[in-house]
């Protein structure tokens, strides 16, 4: 599939230049492996988003990494089937012809893949529909993408996990591969210079 250029992506940028802040997240973790779903829940979080290629696949493919099935079931058995959805800048999106990937992804997976037409991180409104969330207190947002995953997550509310260690280059998308390493930098010089993240209250 051939990724279209991400128009929201590229606004967010002017964003960021104002408030640096909104690509800091709540939680970073190695990988899925490390995030607490019982906590979480117990905590207040109701529904899940995950971004796929590199959080929870290798790019552009269809099945969990085989290092992550253990995880990917315990979140499963916590949260309701209809709780966590998918969140991708490829399934799901116009890029995407009659949903073909989305649709696999979902067989995959076992979860709901959102269709939308704006691209992260301009999809929250999307995502509370699609999930029939009303409080964006309520969602967690999961992804491996600073300026994607953790910009969405701050600027609906949600509570963003960052995961840190992606699963391969191999395959991977060339400009997100460019992108990821200029986040790593900025966040390093973020929390140096004493940034944090937007509040969120699992955060406190």
């Amino acid at each position: 599939m051939v990724q279209s250029l991400n128009i929201a992506g590229i606004k967010s940028a002017f964003l960021l230049l104002r408030r640096p802040q909104l690509l800091l997240p709540h939680m970073a973790v190695s990988d899925i492996r490390s995030i607490p779903f019982d906590e979480m829940r117990q905590n207040g979080i109701k529904y899940l988003v995950f971004d796929k290629d590199n959080c929870l696949t290798a790019p552009y493919a269809d099945h969990i990494h085989p290092d992550f099935q253990s995880a990917w079931q315990k979140c499963k058995d916590v949260f309701p089937h209809n709780r966590i959805l998918i969140a991708s800048n490829s399934a799901g999106t116009p890029d995407d012809a009659n949903c073909k990937a989305a649709k696999s992804v979902e067989l995959a997976l076992g979860v709901p893949v959102l269709r939308h037409q704006v691209k992260k991180p301009a999809c929250g409104p999307e995502i509370m529909a699609q999930l029939g969330a009303t409080d964006p207190r309520e969602v967690a947002m999961i992804g491996d993408r600073l300026a994607t995953d953790i910009v969405l997550a701050n600027i609906n509310g949600f509570l963003g996990v960052w995961t840190q260690v992606i699963i391969t280059t191999k395959g991977d998308n060339a400009a997100a591969a460019v992108l990821r390493r200029m986040e790593h930098a900025l966040y390093d010089i973020l929390h140096r210079y004493g940034f944090e993240a937007p509040s969120h209250p699992l955060n406190k």
